[in-house]
């Protein structure tokens, strides 16, 4: 009896072994934010591996107000809206990197970009969850929303609605103006 017993501990532990091996390569693809689905390509992987862009990044109003044009300043930390369709970003249909035009922060890449018809760049998922912030936002009466904000420097970016399409379901509604763009090399 004793001798079933270490065999049923050695292929237990062998089955242990082999399952946490397999469970590691995976955590080594890196994958879309949201859904883990879409494997990333080098330069999106690059762009979330830049260790300048680790630190959180903060400043006085007084020194965004040096750094931003109007138009940004409204937007990034005024929490404005760019008007539909009069934007840089709506119908670029190039390859490549969105990051916060405040810090430089990757949040999302043309791969999960669409048009979504309402005159804003929207995406269905960000580069990685952790480069954006998601927070409720009721600054209109009588509607609750979720902002979305950069992770590293709180700026505002825009909303994200759940009425986008597959994989997610998600549309994140971003604003041209909080948004800075690097193309595909």
């Amino acid at each position: 009896m004793s001798m079933r017993v270490a065999q049923f501990f050695i292929v237990l532990a062998s089955v242990g072994m082999f399952a946490c091996s397999e469970q590691d390569a995976a955590a080594n693809v890196a994958t879309t934010g949201i859904t883990g689905d879409v494997q990333l390509e080098e330069e999106e992987r690059q762009a979330l591996q830049d260790a300048s862009l680790q630190d959180t990044v903060v400043k006085t109003e007084a020194e965004w107000r040096k750094i931003l044009t109007p138009e940004q300043y409204y937007v990034l930390r005024q929490e404005g809206t760019e008007p539909p369709f009069k934007n840089k970003y709506n119908n670029n249909k190039k390859k490549g990197i969105y990051a916060c035009a405040a810090c430089g922060n990757p949040m999302f890449s043309s791969r999960t970009k669409f048009d979504s018809g309402t005159g804003w760049p929207s995406f269905y998922a960000p580069l990685a969850k952790d480069r954006i912030k998601e927070v409720e936002d009721r600054s209109f009466p009588g509607e609750v929303r979720t902002e979305v904000e950069c992770a590293r420097c709180g700026s505002h970016i825009g909303h994200v609605f759940e009425d986008g399409p597959e994989p997610t379901g998600l549309r994140y509604c971003l604003n041209s103006a909080a948004l800075s763009f690097t193309e595909k090399k």
